[in-house]
């Protein structure tokens, strides 16, 4: 858990470095997320963090909150009145709160979510993906290329492991057959998750199935390659994010 926070912590940061520059103009900036400006991407992480410290603080107080929460997009509607500098303080004192919250949580430690219960170690890791998806999104929109790190590693394995709800939030039956995920990290190390005599595989870089399964990419701009139906059926909806089925991006060449 220390290391996650750790991590957790870097990857605000990182966003961090992104938002201190801008003026409000650049708060309006379109992200790839059709409807969305940077302002939508930050009051997103801004409100689930308020909600995720409550989770961890006020188990029912959360699943009340839960149960009247309406989409994402009215979220960001509602806040769209905000000054820019209002904000960015809200983002900053749901992070601070949230990460307080989480230093107290134990990895095993069941929390409620608007998915599935999660472990304290999964729910930790599910904010860095959030944060780590939604500043892509912030980065893209402002034209910043951010290198890639080994913080990856905790959005691929949290990918991984959401392979059954990307079936179930669809509806879908999850195919039997197992399938074996074989990447190679920023670094150019190779890292791998499922049985390593699984008949069907994702193979490519950390980076692109992490961009996949957090949906900011469609998977014919990616440098993924699967082998067997049942990866190729799994990439094809692949989330790593609570909720009802997102959307996913539309083929760059589309």
């Amino acid at each position: 858990m220390a290391g996650l926070l750790t991590d957790l912590q870097a990857e605000t940061d990182s966003l961090e470095a992104l938002l201190a520059p801008l003026r409000p103009a650049g708060w309006e900036t379109p992200t790839p997320a059709e409807g969305w400006a940077v302002r939508d991407q930050v009051s997103h992480l801004a409100w689930f963090d308020d909600a995720a410290a409550l989770a961890v603080t006020d188990p029912d107080g959360f699943l009340a909150l839960a149960a009247r929460t309406g989409s994402v997009d009215d979220l960001a509607e509602a806040s769209r009145g905000l000054p820019p500098e209002e904000l960015h303080a809200w983002f900053r004192t749901a992070r601070a709160r949230s990460l307080e919250a989480f230093a107290a949580l134990g990895s095993r430690t069941r929390v409620p979510w608007f998915g599935p219960a999660m472990s304290g170690a999964s729910f930790v890791t599910a904010r860095l993906m959030e944060t780590w998806a939604h500043g892509q999104d912030v980065a893209d929109a402002l034209g910043v290329a951010r290198e890639p790190t080994d913080r990856l590693r905790h959005v691929a394995l949290l990918g991984f492991r959401a392979r059954p709800y990307s079936f179930a939030a669809r509806g879908l039956p999850q195919p039997a057959e197992p399938v074996r995920v074989e990447l190679t990290t920023p670094a150019g190390d190779p890292w791998t998750a499922g049985p390593p005599d699984a008949r069907t595989v994702v193979r490519g870089p950390m980076l692109d199935f992490c961009l996949l399964v957090t949906q900011r990419v469609h998977l014919s701009d990616t440098a993924l390659e699967t082998a067997g139906e049942p990866a190729r059926a799994w990439m094809e909806i692949a989330q790593a994010f609570a909720g009802p089925p997102g959307k996913g991006r539309p083929p760059r060449s589309g």
